[in-house]
């Protein structure tokens, strides 16, 4: 039973082993199907993966051939652009050139015509600033003249006219016309003496009695004001008192004309026409138009001097010159020499022999 038992149950076992063993052979032989089929797929893949690997170089050299076309065509337009910059480059350069040259000559041509206008302003604000500056002193001097004589008629003398610039005409307390004064101003860094001879004309011209020429440069010898060549020069400090001066000395010679004026004969009247401002005037202008002719006539006397002199002397170095070569000759030549008048010396031997005579 016992054996039956154990051979049953090796029977069993035998049996399981077996099915085990078919099972395991079964999956066995199922796993190496699955691994055949995987082996399979895998190749497959590895095929496919080559393949697209393959493509994938082909792609990435086409690519890459693409590219270097790309940079050539690329380098290729950018050359040609650079060479089209530099050609338009050229030509704006040499454009811009010639433009910019024709603008230099303009600028050129302005600056000198700018340079010229304002040469000419600068010359004429000068101009103006000392026709200015003497119109101010001609207004300065009216006023002070008005302020300080307010009975006085002080009237600017309109330009072209005499010359001046103010007649004062002297009234005296009572109210009666004694006088005229002509007024000058001049405001220049230099003295002119020409100035004096124009205020003597120009007073005669305004038939005043006197004239003043107010001046910031005086002449040589004037210091604050005095009496040149008939005309009273003074500086602006001392304008008014000589105005004042002036002006009282017309008051009395107007009064003392006013006492007479009942007495006068025919032989005062010309006594006071001789003595008075209208005869002076016509004698001063006869005077210096004969002054004119007469330093007219020293010049030309100095000149014909100067020419004498210098003929003179020409004419002295050529006699003196003959009688030395006369001199060398005859002590040569001795009483052979003819003698010839106008250099012998018959003084000189005069003059020689007559301290012997006197020894004697």
């Amino acid at each position: 039973m016992r054996a039956k038992l154990d051979a049953g149950r090796a029977a069993i076992a035998a049996e399981e082993s077996r099915k085990a063993k078919a099972a395991a052979a079964a999956d066995l032989q199922s796993k190496a199907a699955e691994l055949a089929e995987a082996q399979a797929l895998l190749a497959q893949r590895d095929r496919k993966l080559e393949e697209a690997q393959k493509e994938q170089a082909v792609l990435l050299r086409k690519q890459r051939e693409l590219d270097e076309a790309k940079r050539e065509l690329d380098l290729t337009i950018e050359r040609r652009v650079q060479d089209s910059l530099v050609e338009v480059r050229r030509k704006a350069k040499i454009e811009a050139e010639d433009g910019l040259k024709l603008k230099v000559a303009e600028k050129e041509h302005q600056i000198a015509a700018m340079q010229r206008q304002i040469e000419d302003l600068k010359r004429k604000a000068e101009q103006g600033s000392q026709q200015l500056q003497g119109e101010i002193l001609e207004l300065e001097l009216e006023s002070t003249l008005r302020m300080t004589f307010p009975v006085d008629c002080i009237e600017p003398v309109a330009k072209g006219e005499f010359g001046g610039d103010a007649l004062q005409r002297v009234f005296s307390p009572g109210a009666q016309e004694c006088g005229a004064i002509l007024w000058e101003s001049k405001r220049t860094k230099n003295w002119t003496d020409a100035w004096l001879a124009k205020l003597r004309s120009d007073q005669r011209a305004a038939g005043a009695e006197l004239s003043v020429l107010v001046s910031k440069v005086l002449p040589k010898g004037v210091e604050t004001f005095g009496y040149v060549d008939g005309v009273w020069v003074t500086d602006f400090a001392h304008a008014v008192p000589l105005a004042v001066a002036l002006r009282q000395s017309l008051i009395e010679l107007a009064g003392a004309r006013v006492k007479q004026a009942g007495q006068a004969t025919k032989m005062e009247l010309v006594y006071h026409y001789l003595t008075g401002p209208k005869f002076r005037h016509r004698v001063e202008a006869i005077v210096e138009k004969f002054s004119d002719m007469r330093a007219d006539l020293d010049r030309e006397r100095k000149a014909m001097t100067r020419l004498w002199a210098k003929r003179e002397a020409q004419i002295q170095v050529v006699i003196e010159t003959t009688v030395g070569m006369y001199g060398d000759l005859q002590g040569i030549a001795g009483q052979a020499l003819q003698e010839i008048d106008g250099l012998a010396v018959p003084l000189l031997e005069s003059d020689i022999d007559e301290p012997n005579d006197k020894a004697a």
